[in-house]
């Protein structure tokens, strides 16, 4: 009996440090972690804590940006969940991988997989569950280009964290409320609630979340007609999401970046951050992201009269969003290939 004991003693102490480097965001050591406990919760045997483990490496290869490994063991870990009739783990597993296809642009799937997490969560009446897999399906429906679904969801998430005292997640969904106002054009009362994020995420060192919160509020300066205002705060943000090695913050960053000189009609500057943009974007194979800025490149070379570089430009965005199955871009490319 000595030895399992202490073999779950050393899964435990173990999963507690890999939580730590997940909280800091460094996502290789986490992953390492993860991967030495898998082969020990294996070696136990316990079947219950190998499919939380390969959760943890699920995360692990998301927070790498590696979707497709992620995928691989949040399916593992649902298996394992529903093999042992563990509601909590399956809801965790099936939260998990609506987030992932989320992630690839496939929001159907992620739909399906989050709307079944959701009822298991209320079953088990998890509120801190449930909200955690809401806010996903509302920025899915932001997305979507259904602000107002999402802005109804996410004040009932409001109310709910509030409720249970989570701060951090509270500051999660202004955030998210400004962005839906955002994609409304409501633009002061989605400053509004950026701004009221802001001091809740200083508060709890959240610098990942702070700057998510600061690009939204550079993109609502570019869409009051504020651009040069709106560069001055991307490029502080671009500097906090390199030295915190948020590659997919960095990505969308430059993107902005490139659109503003775009508004500013600096479109030697424009490529040039729409480039180092896609080079991340395919790195990460981040689908939606390079096929976003495609099209935003395709403007900016039609503008400038090369027509047959802007065409590359959709044809090559217009494959990635037939991929994704992705119908507010296909929309978008076919418009303004027609008016080419």
């Amino acid at each position: 009996m000595t030895q399992p004991f202490s073999q779950v003693k050393q899964w435990e102490q173990r999963r507690h440090e890999a939580s730590r480097y997940y909280q800091r965001g460094k996502f290789s050591e986490y992953l390492d972690l993860a991967t030495e406990n898998l082969q020990l919760a294996r070696a136990i045997p316990d079947r219950a804590r190998e499919g939380h483990t390969l959760n943890d490496i699920g995360l692990a290869h998301l927070g790498c940006w590696q979707t497709q490994k992620a995928l691989e063991c949040f399916h593992q870990a649902l298996a394992v969940a529903q093999e042992l009739d563990n509601d909590r783990a399956q809801a965790t597993a099936l939260s998990n991988l609506g987030s992932t296809y989320s992630r690839l642009g496939q929001f159907s799937q992620a739909l399906e997989y989050l709307d079944k997490a959701v009822l298991i969560f209320r079953k088990l009446q998890d509120t801190q569950g449930e909200v955690s897999t809401l806010n996903d399906v509302a920025l899915i429906y932001t997305k979507l280009r259904e602000p107002k679904r999402a802005l109804l969801l996410q004040h009932q998430i409001l109310a709910m964290r509030r409720s249970l005292g989570d701060f951090s997640g509270e500051a999660t969904t202004l955030n998210g409320i400004g962005f839906a106002y955002c994609t409304l054009g409501k633009f002061e009362q989605a400053l509004k609630f950026l701004q009221e994020a802001l001091p809740i995420q200083r508060a709890t060192k959240n610098l990942l979340g702070e700057a998510t919160t600061l690009n939204n509020i550079a993109s609502v300066y570019s869409d009051l007609g504020q651009p040069k205002e709106a560069l001055v705060l991307y490029h502080q943000v671009l500097l906090t999401r390199q030295a915190l090695n948020d590659s997919p913050g960095e990505a969308t960053t430059l993107h902005n970046i490139g659109f503003t000189y775009s508004i500013l009609a600096q479109y030697r500057q424009g490529l040039k951050f729409y480039k180092q943009a896609i080079a991340i974007y395919q790195e990460l194979g981040d689908s939606l992201g390079e096929s976003s800025t495609l099209v935003n490149m395709g403007k900016l070379y039609a503008i400038t009269k090369r027509k047959k570089l802007a065409r590359s430009c959709y044809r090559n965005a217009q494959e990635l969003a037939e991929q994704l199955e992705y119908q507010p871009l296909l929309e978008r490319v076919r418009q303004f290939m027609d008016a080419l």
